[in-house]
């Protein structure tokens, strides 16, 4: 009886401890949105939308919003998916792995995918790149707080 009680306990556990995939996709949904909409303003002001339309073929800033709010979501739920322990264990938590999240697409987006998908040189560092750097950074961070945030809400 004491082996039946611990499985059950342990499963009732894992059942009360784990996060739903509706609540994985909510967060990074809702995560993504909130850190593409802050980095998507910084981009406005720095006229960068108009490069990232370029990906559809535009050059409408509007449509590079779509597209820059498109990726920040995906990007969103590539952390919350698999990462949704990890967020809910502590705000600081959150907010140091969104962070690096940022900082990591920061290096693989505008530093490698973007510029082979538009036939440029890849790994280029101007002044754009430290302005790009901060607001992948924002990003991670209000996506890692926001998501976190989500999944103990739904909890």
């Amino acid at each position: 009886m004491n082996s039946a009680h611990s499985t059950a306990t342990a499963k009732g556990h894992t059942a009360a401890t784990s996060t739903s995939m509706v609540t994985r996709l909510m967060a990074g949904l809702i995560g993504g949105l909130a850190g593409g909409i802050a980095f998507g303003l910084l981009m406005a002001v720095m006229g960068m939308l108009p490069m990232i339309a370029s990906l559809v073929g535009s050059t409408s800033a509007a449509i590079g919003f779509v597209v820059h709010l498109t990726i920040s979501v995906l990007i969103g739920l590539a952390l919350t998916i698999p990462g949704a322990g990890l967020l809910k264990r502590s705000p600081v938590i959150s907010a140091v792995v969104g962070a690096v999240y940022g900082m990591v697409w920061w290096v693989l987006g505008p530093l490698l995918i973007m510029p082979a998908m538009m036939g440029m040189p890849t790994f280029t560092l101007d002044p754009a790149s430290g302005a790009s750097l901060m607001g992948h950074v924002v990003y991670g961070l209000i996506l890692g707080l926001v998501a976190a945030m989500v999944i103990r809400r739904r909890r």
